[in-house]
């Protein structure tokens, strides 16, 4: 199968009604791991490839070295799902899905925060350069 734009939004777009399910069904107020097995589980149902807490190793200078990152969800192995249960959302998460996502070389990602009363609106979406290299459709 040929990984397309369209396919990764189309994937990206499952992701986020199976947070919105979840946070239906939950809502704000639980800690961060109780949301990811449960949407670990919704996701799966959906009929989506999951890996959960996923190491990335981290290259400097053409070395990887021991130190690695862990990657709270990544599906289809494709786009990074970064959770949050936080009051405030800070620009360091952002910078840090950012950060996943070049290392995994992967083309998306989400940060999704459940402790809030909508999640859509403090979710964020980042692409990288990887997504613009895809075709389109």
């Amino acid at each position: 199968m040929i990984v397309t734009q369209k396919y990764v939004q189309d994937i990206s777009y499952k992701v986020i009604g199976c947070a919105i399910e979840v946070h239906k069904h939950l809502g704000p107020g639980l800690l961060e791991s109780v949301y990811e097995s449960c949407l670990i589980d919704e996701l799966k149902s959906s009929g989506l490839s999951v890996q959960s807490q996923l190491f990335v190793p981290v290259v400097y200078k053409n070395k990887e070295l021991s130190a690695s990152l862990k990657l709270d969800i990544l599906v289809n192995d494709i786009i990074i799902v970064e959770l949050k249960a936080v009051e405030t959302m800070i620009p360091l998460y952002k910078a840090q899905l950012l950060s996943y996502l070049k290392l995994a070389d992967k083309p998306k990602g989400l940060l999704i925060n459940f402790h809030c009363e909508n999640i859509t609106e403090q979710m964020v979406s980042l692409v990288t350069d990887n997504f613009s290299k895809l075709p389109k459709s």
